[in-house]
C-alpha cells in the first residue's frame, strides 16, 4: 500500500492567493498527493498579547505579536474557495488544516473529505467534539503529546461518532527544525501497538531522509511543509522543503515502497539470470580417467552452476568416473 504523502504548504503562501497557486503546481509537479494549507481566524484562536514561539521570533523577528504576524497569513474563505477549485483543476486533493471551530464548519461546508488536526489542538476539547461529529476521516498530529493525553482525544473523537478506523495518528515533533536527536521515530510504533490504529508522520526535520525511514517503518501518510523558496520571509519557509527536494523525497518514498516487496524469500525476477553464472558445479580439479574414485584430490567447486550442486558433494565423494573427464570440467555420475 502506497503512502498518502501531503505537501504540506501551510502559511507559506504569505497571504497571496496567487503565490498559493504556485505552490499547489509545484505539489502536483513533484507527485504529491494532496497539498495542504491552514485556515484559521485569527481572532479566534491568538490572543493580541500571545508569545511567538521561537523558530518564528528566529524567523520573523521580535517587533511585531504573533497575532499580527498571523493576521499576515490569514487567508479569506473566498481564496479557499479559489484554491479548493484550483486543486479540482490541477487533480490534486485539497487539505487545510483549520485552527478553531468556525474554520472547521467552513471546511466542512466546502467540501472536505478529511480533516487535519494540529498538534496543538489535541487538547482542545471543544474543538475536537466539532471534529469527531463530522464522522470523517481524520489525521491528528501528536507534537508535544504523551500517550494519555494521545487517548484522551482519541476517546472524544471516537465517543463523537468518529470510528477509530477512520482515524491516523501522526508522530510528530513539534520543532521547526527538529534535531534529530529528538526525531524518536520509533514512537510512531509505540503509537501504532498502543492505540491499534493507523500511523504516519509528520516530519520537520531538515531534509528527507526521515520521512524516508518512517515509510520503510510502515508510515501510511507522510507530511510535509514545502515552500517556493527557503529564502522567502515567514516563520515557515527556512525549514522547508523547495520544490526539486519535495520532489526528490516523494521518488525516494515511491523507490522505498517498491523496496520494501511483499516479505516472501526467494529469488526475484531480475536476479534469476545469475544464478547459473554465480553459483557453482563440482567439477573435475584435473584430469580423471574412466573408473577412478571421486575424491578431495581430484574434484572441486567452480562456476557455473547447472551440473552437480556441491550441496551434492559428500555423495559424489566415493564415487567411481563413468567416463573420461578433463580438468574443470563439469562431473557427471548416471546410476
Amino acid at each position: 500500500m502506497k503512502a498518502f504523502i501531503i505537501a504540506e504548504a501551510g502559511v507559506n503562501h504569505n497571504g497571496s492567493v496567487e503565490t498559493a497557486k504556485k505552490l499547489i503546481d509545484a505539489a502536483v509537479e513533484a507527485g504529491a498527493d494532496a497539498v495542504k494549507f491552514q485556515t484559521f481566524k485569527t481572532e479566534q484562536i491568538a490572543s493580541m498579547t500571545a508569545p511567538k514561539a521561537e523558530y518564528q521570533i528566529r524567523t520573523t523577528g521580535k517587533r511585531e505579536t504573533q497575532f499580527r504576524m498571523l493576521k499576515k497569513l490569514e487567508l479569506s474563505e473566498k481564496a479557499f474557495h479559489e484554491l479548493f477549485l484550483y486543486c479540482k483543476k490541477k487533480e490534486i486533493i485539497f487539505l487545510s488544516t483549520p485552527f478553531d471551530i468556525e474554520s472547521v464548519s467552513f471546511l466542512d461546508k466546502l467540501g472536505l473529505g478529511i480533516f487535519k488536526i494540529p498538534s496543538g489542538e489535541i487538547t482542545n476539547l471543544p474543538y475536537l467534539k466539532r471534529i469527531g461529529s463530522l464522522k470523517k476521516k481524520i489525521i491528528m498530529s501528536t507534537g508535544m503529546a504523551d500517550t494519555r493525553e494521545i487517548k484522551d482525544a482519541l476517546r472524544i473523537l471516537t465517543d463523537c461518532g468518529t470510528p477509530k478506523e477512520n482515524i491516523t495518528l501522526l508522530h510528530c515533533s513539534t520543532d521547526y527544525p527538529t534535531p534529530m536527536r529528538d526525531v524518536n521515530l520509533l514512537a510512531m510504533l509505540t503509537i501504532r501497538d498502543a492505540f491499534k490504529v493507523k500511523v504516519g508522520y509528520s516530519d520537520h526535520t531538515p531534509g528527507i531522509e526521515v520521512p524516508v525511514a518512517a515509510v520503510a517503518l510502515g508510515a501510511s501518510i507522510i507530511e510535509k511543509h514545502f515552500t517556493l523558496d527557503k529564502n522567502m520571509k515567514g516563520p515557515d519557509h527556512s525549514s522547508s522543503l523547495e520544490p526539486s527536494e519535495l520532489k526528490a523525497m516523494v521518488n525516494a518514498i515511491r523507490n522505498i515502497e517498491k523496496a520494501l516487496g511483499n516479505g516472501v524469500k526467494k529469488p526475484s525476477c531480475s536476479e534469476m539470470k545469475n544464478i547459473q553464472i554465480v553459483r557453482k558445479s563440482i567439477v573435475a580439479s584435473k584430469d580423471i580417467k574412466k573408473g577412478e574414485v571421486f575424491g578431495e584430490e581430484n574434484i572441486t567447486v567452480k562456476r557455473p552452476a547447472g551440473g552437480i550442486s556441491p550441496m551434492e558433494w559428500d555423495k559424489v565423494i566415493g564415487g567411481k568416473a563413468v567416463r573420461d573427464f578433463q580438468k574443470d570440467e563439469i562431473i557427471e555420475i548416471w546410476k
